[in-house]
């Protein structure tokens, strides 16, 4: 029900943004479309919930073996990712940080990618990928002199400093910010980058992560455990017959 409803909001939001009648611009996006979690996230607990319930309820051994087996590469990719980030760490980095520039451009293009990087640099309290710069790559901050945009050489308000005191959000806030002295910028807005400002997070909750990272792997492993025993109590009792 849970892989469902993930499904329903990718569809929903997918209608809302008029892709569902224009497929095609699907690929018009030049960044990420985060509808795309939900899709994904949605379409694999529907699988794998399918094939543990009906399996279970009808004794279905195929069901069953498809959810063990299913479970089992999702939890060996998860392992291979792991490794392969630790032991890439700036391979990693890199592409991290042509992730974000690369969604720094399409910034504009899409409401849920915009608001998916708004949420981002506010939580980490950060702005662009290594630095407010960043945001020379697009189109309505950058700040070239034929850029005729009232954003010139600003930043989103996400990148701003938070007042307190302050109630209601200002999304004017990061006009021009990129034409201070770096001294006045650090007042105004958050300079730090958000790679750096992730790998700082991951640091200071590496116990967090990695206990969340250990009790997911422990509940796959339970499942495929559970998947296959019930597997072989009922090629046990078939047998019998």
């Amino acid at each position: 029900f849970l892989g469902i409803t993930f499904l329903g909001i990718g569809l929903w939001a997918w209608n809302e943004k008029g892709v569902l009648s224009n497929i095609s611009s699907i690929t018009d996006l030049g960044g990420f479309d985060p509808v795309w979690l939900f899709l994904v996230v949605g379409g694999v607990m529907f699988i794998l919930g399918f094939a543990g319930c009906i399996g279970a309820l009808r004794e279905n051994t195929f069901l069953l073996k498809f959810f063990s087996v299913f479970l089992g590469i999702i939890f060996f990719l998860e392992l291979t990712a792991g490794v392969l980030a630790f032991v890439f760490k700036d391979w990693i980095k890199d592409q991290l940080y042509f992730f974000i520039n690369n969604n720094i451009r399409a910034y504009r293009d899409d409401i849920d990618l915009q608001n998916l990087i708004d949420f981002t640099q506010e939580y980490w309290q950060c702005c662009g990928a290594f630095g407010a710069d960043d945001w020379n790559l697009n189109i309505y901050f950058n700040c070239t002199d034929s850029n005729a945009s009232r954003e010139r050489c600003g930043v989103p308000f996400s990148c701003c400093t938070k007042d307190p005191a302050e109630d209601v959000i200002n999304t004017q806030c990061g006009y021009d910010a990129r034409q201070k002295p770096e001294v006045d910028q650090q007042i105004v807005i958050y300079t730090k980058g958000c790679v750096p400002q992730f790998e700082k997070w991951l640091q200071d909750n590496l116990t967090i992560v990695a206990g969340i990272f250990i009790g997911i792997a422990l509940l796959q492993i339970f499942g495929i455990c559970l998947a296959q025993n019930l597997v072989s109590d009922i090629e046990a009792v078939r047998a019998s017959w």
